[in-house]
């Protein structure tokens, strides 16, 4: 078995997929990475990615009824003075949750780092957020870790790599990307509606790289051109960006829906590069027309919208 292992570890360099905006899809996506890379002896977990990303729920999603040591509302004291009671902690779960980053303001490194080992000794899965914060002290790979930032990157480290920081540094980077293409496209959806007088129930969202995709289900009547003025006019507006509740947000002086308020960027100035694509682009797959908003240096032709962009050498 361990063999069979070395060798599917040894093909799979990494998997990436696309970062989806919104709770429900983030579960969605966990419960499928979960089914398609988890294996039964996995210990540890290491989950990499800046506050807001999304992180919480993609563990939620891999790992159903797993008690988390914090989330957006809460503080779970009890979990997270779990390192200072070892034998209670093993005994009510059979994994374990660690936040690194709220870990570390109550108990100490070394203290962290015996209850990671000693829960793997007694057989006990540990996922762990903000891996790369304990790796260092660690010293020990995790047999499988999860990077969120634009697009998420599931990887099996090796003697070879990558290292944990290596993955931060991707994740880090892209993920402004997510919160400028999410900050547009809900400032998009809401100009449609409110200007247009688009019927929110005919479109829905979807995923490309460094931009947004909203798929109609039936042909609608929008001049392009006018909306991607609109859109720019906004942009240019400087107008804030606040979480307003867990299905909402604010810009400017307007609440809209929104399925992931915390991942947004400050200020609309701060969303550069944008282009709307001025054609509804038809895809046969799904029966949909596609409104396609892009951020960044495009190319012409939207069939190389999801071309690679990250080198091979991100990941060493």
């Amino acid at each position: 078995m361990k063999y069979l292992r070395s060798l599917i570890q040894e093909y799979s360099i990494y998997s990436l997929y696309f970062a989806p905006r919104g709770k429900e899809r983030l579960l969605f996506l966990g419960d499928q990475i979960g089914r398609r890379h988890l294996y039964f002896e996995d210990k540890l977990i290491g989950v990499i990615g800046d506050a807001g990303s999304g992180k919480s729920s993609l563990i939620r999603g891999m790992f159903p009824g797993l008690e988390l040591t914090n989330d957006d509302d809460r503080l779970d004291v009890r979990k997270i003075m779990q390192a200072r009671d070892l034998e209670e902690s093993f005994a009510n779960a059979t994994t374990l949750h660690i936040d690194m980053r709220f870990q570390t303001a109550f108990v100490q490194m070394h203290e962290i780092v015996d209850f990671v080992n000693r829960a793997m000794e007694h057989g006990r899965r540990v996922v762990v957020e903000h891996f790369d914060l304990l790796y260092p002290a660690l010293e020990i790979p995790a047999d499988i870790m999860i990077g969120i930032g634009e697009e998420i990157i599931v990887v099996r480290p090796s003697i070879f790599g990558p290292l944990p920081q290596n993955v931060y540094d991707v994740v880090h980077v892209s993920l402004k990307y997510r919160k400028m293409a999410h900050t547009v496209e809900d400032m998009t959806i809401q100009i449609l509606e409110d200007e247009f007088h688009v019927d929110h129930k005919i479109f829905f969202s979807s995923d490309i790289k460094n931009g947004f995709l909203l798929r109609f289900t039936e042909a609608v009547d929008i001049d392009l051109e006018k909306l991607a003025e609109r859109i720019d006019r906004r942009l240019c507006e400087n107008l804030p960006v606040h979480y307003h509740d867990d299905g909402h947000i604010k810009i400017g002086d307007t609440v809209m829906r929104c399925s992931g308020p915390r991942l947004h960027m400050r200020n609309t100035s701060e969303i550069t590069d944008f282009k709307l694509i001025k054609e509804f682009i038809w895809d046969p797959k799904t029966e949909t027309h596609c409104l396609v908003g892009v951020l960044g240096p495009t190319d012409e032709d939207f069939h190389k919208l999801n071309s690679f962009r990250y080198d091979s050498a991100d990941l060493r």
